[in-house]
């Protein structure tokens, strides 16, 4: 059965409701997208502020969409208000991500099992030392089972996700050295929103993960348009409701 509320941001406009599982792109454009391409029957059920939210059935299994936004407030506040008080018990975060490994190139799928922040996002629960967000592993082993049968292109490993898009990096050659430290850590690819999904899914005893299609190689310079980000990464789109599909029973 639907759960019912009205928060800051959702709004329920249908009976449906939200599914079990979230795909969480940070795009309202690409939330809809997924709607219309992959889901049947799709309802529009959230309109709040613009943030698309859809529900409707993926191979029988009942499935919603909702955008984001950017970085970690967006989708902390969202993630929190679905997590409790929509019944949703499933985030996966669908993005676009900058690679920093020579090894990963454009449309790669990187699957988070982990995400290092510069975020201060950990400091509202009040934790001793250092606290290291990581995916659900059941999520993420769904997720590379999927990535397999759909002949994906997929590394899994950490991301970095920063407060900070526009950084010196940008404009300074020494502002690179912060990437290429993490390039030497192993860290895969840069993105704003997995910690955040991934702490509050730990506080409140849900699961999140994060599925990013490689939009850009920070190093390279290379990079897919608005448009192609928007409606071309499907197989990332398959793999995360594939692995909707596969947890609606647990």
């Amino acid at each position: 059965m639907a759960e019912f509320a009205v928060t800051p941001h959702i709004n329920v406009a249908d009976e449906i409701g939200f599914g079990k599982t979230v795909l969480m792109p940070g795009d309202p454009l690409r939330s809809k997208f997924i709607a219309e391409n992959f889901l049947e029957n799709p309802v529009l059920v959230n309109n709040v502020r613009g943030v698309n939210g859809y529900t409707g059935y993926y191979k029988g299994v009942k499935v919603s969409v909702m955008a984001s936004g950017m970085g970690m407030p967006a989708i902390g506040i969202y993630s929190h208000e679905l997590f409790n008080f929509f019944g949703v018990e499933n985030i996966i975060r669908v993005g676009s991500a900058g690679s920093i490994q020579d090894d990963i190139n454009l449309y790669d799928l990187v699957i988070a099992q982990g995400a290092c922040t510069d975020s201060n996002w950990a400091k509202q629960f009040h934790l001793p030392g250092s606290f290291a967000p990581i995916a659900s592993w059941e999520l993420l082993t769904e997720a590379v089972k999927a990535a397999q049968a759909h002949g994906a292109t997929y590394h899994v490993g950490n991301v970095n996700s920063s407060d900070v898009f526009y950084g010196d990096h940008k404009d300074v050659p020494e502002g690179l050295d912060s990437v290429y430290g993490l390039k030497k850590m192993g860290v895969m690819a840069l993105e704003m929103e997995a910690a955040a999904l991934y702490m509050n899914a730990a506080r409140y005893g849900k699961r999140g993960l994060c599925i990013c299609t490689i939009s850009d190689h920070v190093l390279k310079g290379v990079e897919t348009t608005a448009e192609e980000r928007q409606n071309s990464f499907t197989t990332m789109m398959k793999v995360a409701l594939d692995v909707a599909v596969a947890m609606e029973n647990k």
